[in-house]
């Protein structure tokens, strides 16, 4: 009954190094189909800030995950704090998945298709 998704700011990204890839992995126009379709299916759509979500461990919510430009290019880490190991993708997945969680339940629609077209 809910996706949630991160608000990844292609055009920014699109500035940077890895441009072209960027740009043919068509974000923007992924999400904007998306939407649309979680319209029609009566779906709640919802984009959450993305910010560290990589980083932040998803079980204690710790920020013990690789941090910087150099911090890319691992892609599975071990919270020192709980000692779980995280895949990068999966990690921020299971956060922009509670975020997404922790604002349905305090009826905080921001950014939601519904809220946009009057579906509350």
């Amino acid at each position: 009954g809910a996706i949630f998704v991160g608000n990844v700011n292609a055009s920014a990204l699109a500035k940077g190094q890895h441009s072209k890839s960027v740009l043919d992995a068509g974000w923007s126009t992924f999400r904007t189909m998306l939407r649309y379709k979680c319209d029609d299916a009566g779906v709640w759509f919802d984009e959450v800030d993305e910010a560290f979500s990589t980083q932040t461990c998803s079980c204690c919510a710790s920020r013990t995950g690789p941090k910087g430009v150099a911090g890319l290019g691992i892609r599975e880490w071990t919270c020192i704090h709980c000692e779980t190991t995280h895949d990068r993708d999966r990690n921020a997945a299971r956060n922009i998945l509670a975020v997404g969680r922790d604002r349905l339940a305090g009826g905080i629609p921001a950014l939601s298709a519904q809220a946009a077209v009057g579906h509350d």
